[in-house]
């Protein structure tokens, strides 16, 4: 069914005609869309938002220093720096800088992207930091002295790859990467691209000569390894991801592998001798049938020796989840939603009572940002709403926390509001959603924003893009916590998995007409937006449901479902959308996937596509080949794809400025012509 197919040339990432094809199509789009007044305000308010440096530089604890990763209008590439928490409480912290992005690209003659860094644990003395050329996934690691504040002469390096690389001890690390030779005469690489083996690598050896310590199938998504350093239960733990939701594990003794025979499907961890399973579907266990989303707690110990004796620390109902777990040195903290609402709950350690946490606001989405569970109760915290900017809390489980740092405010969202209502999907289903809107504004242009996939949860988080470039201009904003994603734990996402795929698509649907039910909006001054996964949602919108909408925004997109195993990281994602060489499966995944779905004679949204050139996740050519069919088709289309970015679609705030400005414009002029202004 490919062969057919007059556009796969738009595969090639970099080839000479693709690029001609990309530069083609970015002028028009660029030459509409950014001349306006408007545009400039925008892109500009969006920078100030991106670049502000009254925003709060969010902190890791590594020993005795926070570290954190800056950018702002001098340093659009970023600084890897760091402070002590008395400095950090100050209204202007004394920060040490370690790296210069700017400056080593400079240096280099190299586009660098920060992708991380990656410290040894308990010295915190070395990292390996991660770059990547234009801010794809695959990137370059090398070693550095963070006492000295230079590259490690002759330390650990990887070429360019989408590699993984721990810590076992200061002079020794895990690493899987793309080998040139593997021992068992496989790839090196799994079909999805990512380390098919793991090797042990110490220092001032070749990486090739590594001794290989596990190895998965090809077939296999990716392996992975790592060593658990909490002082008095060191432990070694390799894995397979054998898809994208299922995982065999094991610990490793020396040479000898113990299967930790959880559910393949569930998340664990092991802490001391404590095993938390979180169920991700029915499991029966020790005489006991525990629903998908349940918390149980085994003796870890007791366990590999077959015994299944175990507590249950949480169990969920119709309206509630367990959504995040962290440790102190005391608790455990557990992160709940209540119909999308936040709750946090304390377990003590031993007993597992529960506890309060004293200090948090009210009514706000909250997240765990960072614990230090090995050396005290310290927590930092972020909380947010749709209308008041993030605070950063910080203080212990055991005391309390406290508002740290506060982000200031991009618009003004005194008379600015938020609710929650439900919609009722084709199957009697009711899906929350949240519309943020002026006060004064009854109904006008409405922004519908969806995921809905890999068990993702939208909760509610400050606006501060979306409130200068919409809200405040008179336009209603909405998320979708449609299924697919999380918001009511593990079975609101895999009842949408595979053949169920469609009712992500029926529940965005429904959001839709509920809108303009209410009287909020009109078909023809409703748009939507997504990315990645969401964008295969608006690809199905555009395909599937276009009278439900006057515009759509289709960014880093899924929508050649027939070859998306095929490109770049998308056989990880079979587990999620089916694989469409079986031709069962591709019987249902053919019923949505956009790019075969399009139809000259289908009335089409108002369409604005943008990618990136270097994401290496999500292959451009999704984007490009749905474009060029519809323009062959007489379907009008705009079309932009940033020659770098990676997933994100931008490589540094300017990018992404850019790209929202871009649109937000093509959501002004189509959908939000006559919003009423402020």
């Amino acid at each position: 069914m490919t062969d057919d197919d007059p556009y796969l040339w738009l595969e090639d990432v970099t080839g000479d005609d693709a690029l001609r094809w990309v530069r083609e199509h970015n002028a028009p789009t660029v030459a509409e869309l950014t001349g306006s007044e408007r545009f400039a305000e925008l892109e500009a308010g969006a920078l100030e938002v991106l670049d502000n440096d009254e925003r709060i530089p969010y902190v890791r604890r590594r020993g005795g220093f926070l570290y954190n990763f800056w950018r702002d209008s001098a340093h659009p590439k970023g600084l890897w720096r760091r402070t002590t928490l008395d400095s950090y409480r100050s209204a202007e912290p004394e920060w040490d800088v370690l790296i210069d992005v700017d400056a080593l690209a400079a240096a280099e003659g190299e586009n660098w992207v920060w992708s991380g860094a990656t410290m040894n644990r308990p010295e915190y003395d070395r990292a390996l930091i991660s770059l990547s050329r234009g801010g794809a996934d695959a990137a370059v690691v090398r070693e550095f002295d963070v006492l000295a504040r230079d590259w490690v002469d002759d330390g650990f390096v990887l070429p360019e790859a989408k590699s993984s690389v721990s810590w076992i001890d200061r002079d020794t690390v895990y690493v899987g990467t793309d080998f040139v030779e593997t021992p068992d005469g496989l790839p090196a690489l799994t079909s999805s691209g990512y380390p098919r083996t793991v090797r042990r690598w110490s220092r001032g050896t070749d990486v090739a000569d590594a001794p290989t310590v596990f190895a998965g199938e090809v077939s296999d998504v990716a392996v992975g390894a790592a060593c658990d350093r909490t002082p008095g239960h060191v432990r070694h733990f390799v894995s397979r991801s054998v898809d994208f939701f299922n995982e065999i594990a094991y610990e490793l003794r020396g040479d000898e592998l113990l299967r930790i025979d959880v559910p393949t499907d569930s998340h664990f961890d092991v802490r001391h001798d404590w095993l938390t399973v979180l169920t991700r579907s029915p499991w029966t266990v020790d005489g006991q049938e525990h629903p998908a989303g349940a918390l149980l707690l085994f003796d870890y110990p007791s366990y590999l020796s077959g015994d299944r004796t175990h507590r249950v620390l949480f169990t969920p109902d119709a309206h509630t989840s367990l959504q995040d777990l962290a440790y102190t040195r005391s608790h455990l903290v557990m992160v709940t939603l209540h119909d999308v609402a936040t709750r946090v709950e304390l377990l003590r350690l031993g007993t597992w009572e529960s506890e309060p946490l004293n200090g948090l606001p009210e009514l706000a989405t909250i997240g765990v940002l960072d614990t230090d569970p090995d050396h005290s109760d310290e927590i930092w915290l972020s909380a947010s709403t749709f209308v008041q900017a993030p605070s950063l809390l910080q203080g212990s489980t055991s005391e309390g926390v406290s508002v740290i740092k506060s982000s200031p405010e991009f618009y003004d969202a005194s008379a600015v509001s938020a609710q929650q209502f439900f919609a009722t999907s084709d199957d009697g289903t009711a899906i929350p959603y949240f519309v943020v809107k002026r006060d004064d504004v009854a109904s006008g242009p409405t922004l519908l924003y969806g995921y809905g996939g890999f068990e993702n949860s939208m909760t509610p988080s400050y606006l501060g893009i979306a409130g200068r470039s919409w809200i405040s201009r008179g336009g209603i904003y909405v998320i979708a916590n449609i299924r697919g994603g999380g918001e009511y734990g593990p079975a609101w996402h895999t009842q949408a998995q595979k053949a169920g795929r469609h009712l992500v698509y029926e529940d965005f649907a429904a959001v839709a007409r509920d809108l303009v039910g209410r009287g909020l909006t009109t078909p023809a001054r409703l748009a939507a937006q997504g990315g990645s996964n969401g964008g295969l949602l608006m690809g199905v919108m555009a395909t599937t449901y276009p009278d439900l909408f006057g515009a759509l925004v289709c960014q880093v997109p899924l929508l050649d479902m027939r070859r998306y195993h095929l490109l770049l990281a998308g056989a990880s994602w079979m587990a999620e959308y089916g694989d469409p060489d079986d031709p069962d499966e591709w019987e249902f995944i053919s019923r949505y996937s956009p790019y075969q779905r399009l139809s000259a004679d289908a009335a089409m949204p108002e369409m604005l596509v943008t990618t990136s050139t270097r994401d290496d996740r999500v292959h451009p050519g999704h984007a490009r080949k749905f474009a060029a069919r519809m323009e062959e088709q007489g379907h009008p289309v705009r079309y932009y794809e940033n020659i770098e970015g990676g997933h994100g679609g931008a490589a540094d705030n300017r990018q992404a400025a850019f790209k929202s400005a871009l649109a937000y414009e093509f959501l002004w002029r189509t959908v939000g012509a006559a919003a009423p202004e402020r």
